[in-house]
């Protein structure tokens, strides 16, 4: 799938200060700015790093700027249930004046192909409840919102109270 004006690619290390700006852009749209740390430096390591923990791709305007207006964070898990590997898809997000032009599918089709490629047994990822949009979207590309499950999440201070929880006591 091709969109006219736009070329896909993965992120290489000189793109990371763009994904960085779209990631940027991509919490504002969700309201969550508040909660961004990620910089230049982290990004290169999840990304290139001895041990990358994640894959992302970018799409930029074929014009002489090269705007990146788009990308999609993904990397493996696993589904104990199947036995195999899955993708899941992290963030997706186009910039709003770029919106539907089939950016949104280019980058999921270009992932289920990649989910197919390495015999993924799932390509997953979550999407806020408020947003709409997105999820009339998704399932209009033939996903399955699945409204009896909900993310689980421990950061920060609870993090290290938890993570300290089951260890035992020093002598």
């Amino acid at each position: 799938m091709k969109v006219p004006g736009c070329t896909l690619a993965p992120v290489a290390p000189l793109d990371v200060p763009d994904l960085l700006r779209l990631i940027k852009a991509l919490a504002e749209y969700e309201r969550l700015s508040h909660l961004v740390v990620a910089d230049v430096a982290a990004l290169e390591e999840a990304l290139f790093g001895e041990r990358p923990a994640v894959e992302a791709l970018i799409v930029r305007e074929d014009d002489e700027n090269r705007s990146a207006i788009a990308f999609a964070l993904y990397f493996t898990n696993f589904s104990t249930f199947l036995g195999r590997r899955g993708l899941w898809l992290e963030d997706l997000f186009v910039l709003p004046a770029h919106r539907g032009r089939g950016i949104g599918k280019l980058l999921l089709a270009a992932l289920a192909a990649t989910a197919r490629a390495r015999n993924c047994g799932r390509f997953e990822w979550s999407v806020l409840d408020w947003n709409a949009p997105a999820i009339g979207f998704y399932e209009r590309m033939g996903a399955t919102v699945l409204p009896e499950w909900r993310i689980v999440r421990v950061t920060g201070e609870a993090l290290e109270k938890f993570g300290t929880a089951s260890r035992p006591a020093p002598d």
